[in-house]
């Protein structure tokens, strides 16, 4: 196990919901203003022990409550705190949680920019339980860096982070959000040295012991006694062994009967694009490659520490696509677990043929519904951006849960056809089927249509992550590298409506 996969906390997070914001000893207090003035909220609260300050500096245009824009103010006479942090929300009419995951974040990731002791965040009275829990989400991702390697940290997480004016529970699951969330990015940011298939299935182990979760880790015996033909051709070029990891949890109350959601991960640890070799700058991200995999590890993650009521499954196909003497060929005809037969078009389209196996396993444990999320296609990217996910189904009201579940987080997603005349693009003269379409137009679509063929009449949605998984760049809430979107809105979908489950 590498030197990074210690589950310790970085930073201690505590509520004091009943603490004066001007009275609280910390370096800095963070408060949240939208644009429009300051209002009558926990910001005005702040304003008049500081004698009025935010409000001028806002009358000048100073403080515009921009979403994301930070304003420090130092040393201000009135309160403990030696520094004060004005954040802005945007517009109050689109204040939502996706909003106040950024604004906290961003936050956050300023003032981590050196050494701190304390740092006090200021909730408002108007916030909801679950916007309160995202907004403690995203400071808990903020202050958390992505120089895993550098000598010198860019990012130094918080000695203490205190929550002012919030419930003590609703501050213990944003935590517990948080971390699922850096435990995804921790992996995705790993390189591929530290980060291969072994290493990946020790990590879920050492997740599934500290939380409780049942795990089941395949060796490549394992694999082909189960007939998973298509996972196993992808890894034969690298000296890595391939795994798949499947972990269950059974909420309280959920120790009989079928999983109610199973979560499939893509898991390729490096993509060189084996024998249809990708070009070098392509080459360079592709450490990235397994954030399909760990997502679903951040999210169960999430959902034991959380304790919700539910029975999930969350499986992990997880190999090297590498071009060593025994690498699989262009031109192969591979049989995949179900007996389906696929004629191999393209070496560097192996996340579908490991995903297939995968579905196929979960398949099998009859779960009422199946989710896989991978970075699964440029042509998605070209798509729809680097921002925005997307996501293709056989059923309707399921992919409609998910648009609900994801738009409560903030999160964007893009719902694509799947028109069935797309079936005949991945049909094959000399197999079932091949591993890509015709031609290059409509790639994330046929993509999904390869998969659909694994998943029977079970019903599926598909979330391709290649655009916002991974940063080339950073942005004011985040740095560049792995992003753990998506784990917010799949522990959302499992949450169900506020009400339930808070």
């Amino acid at each position: 196990m590498s030197e990074f996969a210690s589950q310790a906390k970085t930073s201690r997070i505590v509520a004091e919901p009943s603490l004066q914001p001007e009275s609280v000893e910390a370096e800095a207090l963070v408060v949240f203003a939208t644009e429009g003035g300051i209002g009558a909220g926990a910001v005005a609260q702040v304003d008049a022990a500081v004698g009025g300050v935010i409000a001028r500096l806002a009358a000048a245009g100073e403080i515009s409550g921009k979403a994301c824009e930070c304003v420090s103010i130092l040393a201000p006479a009135g309160i403990a705190a030696g520094h004060l942090l004005v954040v802005g929300l945007g517009k109050r009419e689109e204040l939502d949680q996706g909003v106040l995951y950024r604004a906290a974040a961003t936050a956050a990731k300023t003032l981590a920019a050196r050494k701190r002791g304390t740092v006090a965040f200021l909730s408002d009275g108007s916030w909801s339980t679950r916007q309160i829990e995202h907004a403690v989400a995203g400071a808990t991702v903020g202050m958390v860096g992505q120089d895993l390697y550098r000598k010198e940290k860019k990012r130094t997480a918080f000695g203490t982070t205190i929550w002012l004016a919030a419930p003590a529970d609703a501050v213990e699951r944003g935590c517990h959000l948080g971390d699922g969330i850096n435990l995804t990015r921790r992996l995705v940011n790993l390189a591929p040295e530290d980060m291969y298939p072994q290493a990946f299935a020790e990590e879920a182990s050492a997740v599934a012991g500290h939380l409780g979760i049942d795990i089941e880790v395949w060796d490549e015996t394992r694999l082909a006694k189960e007939n998973c033909g298509a996972l196993l051709a992808v890894s034969r070029g690298s000296s890595r062994p391939p795994r798949l990891v499947m972990m269950r949890y059974r909420g309280p109350g959920r120790r009989d009967g079928k999983p109610e959601i199973a979560f499939v991960g893509k898991g390729v640890t490096f993509d060189s694009g084996g024998l249809s070799l990708k070009p070098a700058d392509s080459m360079m991200g592709m450490k990235c490659d397994m954030a399909g995999a760990a997502t679903m590890l951040g999210t169960i993650a999430t959902i034991a520490a959380l304790k919700l009521p539910v029975d999930v499954v969350a499986a992990m196909g997880l190999v090297e696509n590498m071009t060593g003497p025994a690498a699989y060929k262009v031109g192969d005809v591979l049989t995949a677990r179900n007996g389906v037969t696929i004629e191999v078009h393209n070496t560097d389209a192996e996340g579908r043929l490991v995903l297939a196996d995968t579905l196929d396993v979960v398949r099998g444990l009859e779960p009422a519904r199946i989710i896989d999320a991978a970075t699964l296609t440029g042509a998605c990217m070209v798509a729809l951006g680097h921002d925005v996910a997307g996501l293709f189904t056989n059923d309707q009201a399921s992919c409609d849960q998910l648009v609900t579940a994801a738009q409560s987080a903030g999160e964007p997603v893009w719902q694509m056809p799947m028109f069935r005349h797309y079936d005949s693009q991945v049909e094959s003269d000399v197999a079932d089927i091949k591993n890509v379409g015709d031609g290059r137009w409509g790639g994330a679509i046929t993509a999904a249509k390869f998969l659909e063929r694994f998943v029977g009449d079970t019903p599926w949605t598909h979330i391709d992550i290649a655009g916002p998984a991974f940063a080339d760049k950073p942005k004011p809430w985040s740095d560049g590298g792995g992003t753990g979107v998506m784990v917010r809105s799949l522990v959302e979908l499992v949450r169900g409506h506020p009400e339930e489950n808070t």
